[in-house]
């Protein structure tokens, strides 16, 4: 209880954006938050280190360390509940669908976590905080300082909650979604050599950087795909040529 009312009392040194920001995180995580500066280091991003002077550990990249690792925990303890007769292969194959980038950022939207994430004014503007990437990282971020400031049970807590009602866990488990490795086991099938990605494009400055990907089966390009990071497209354009080898043979 003193532990409550000493953090109560530090809130009064804080802005009202940052207040803002703390209640907010509270609702969103469920955990009432004894250590607000923990939290508003989660939701920043290395872009304001600079221009505040703050310390190059100042920003989400350590928390996001750590709540990465509670993360990979927590969803292995999930998947044992729901699948406790399934073997290894299965279970780190849906550890990482459920942990992978997509899915924790489209987690990080439905959090409205978005709309907290502080960056610099030099690259306001550039949507830094909606990129994919930096969403993964933030909601690992606010993970790793749940953990340090509650401990693991309110962790596991609020990644069961968001997972529970957002996640579809059974279903995610039969979905196809890793389409380079289904596009090589039929190529290796069909004995057509195996696929390679070839970068045809980059379009962009570095910071918001647009990937055009080939998939290159003995000498033609099956497929092609965009995104904003190469593994992506690469994915992409499997998807394609699958597709298209799917059209293929049913004609």
């Amino acid at each position: 209880m003193l532990k409550r009312i000493k953090a109560i009392a530090s809130r009064r040194s804080l802005d009202s954006v940052s207040l803002s920001k703390i209640k907010r995180l509270e609702n969103i995580t469920g955990c009432f938050i004894y250590t607000p500066a923990l939290f508003l280091r989660a939701l920043r991003h290395k872009s304001t280190l600079v221009e505040a002077d703050l310390g190059a550990f100042e920003s989400y990249e350590q928390l996001e360390f750590l709540g990465d690792a509670v993360l990979d925990l927590v969803v292995t303890e999930m998947i044992f509940e729901h699948f406790p007769k399934e073997t290894e292969g299965f279970m780190t194959k849906l550890r990482s669908k459920l942990v992978k980038e997509d899915m924790l950022s489209f987690l990080s939207k439905k959090l409205d976590l978005p709309k907290l994430i502080e960056v610099g004014e030099r690259v306001k503007g550039q949507n830094i905080h909606f990129k994919n990437s930096v969403l993964c990282d933030v909601f690992e971020s606010v993970i790793g300082a749940i953990y340090l400031d509650n401990g693991l049970d309110c962790s596991r807590r609020f990644i069961k909650n968001v997972y529970n009602t957002h996640v579809d866990i059974q279903k995610t488990s039969s979905l196809q979604d890793n389409y380079k490795s289904i596009l090589l086991e039929f190529s290796q099938k069909e004995k057509m050599g195996n696929p390679e990605y070839v970068v045809l494009s980059e379009v962009g400055p570095d910071h918001d950087k647009l990937f055009k990907v080939g998939v290159v089966i003995n000498g033609d390009i099956y497929g092609t795909g965009k995104a904003k990071n190469k593994k992506r497209a690469e994915q992409a354009a499997a998807k394609m040529a699958i597709e298209n080898f799917n059209a293929t043979f049913k004609n």
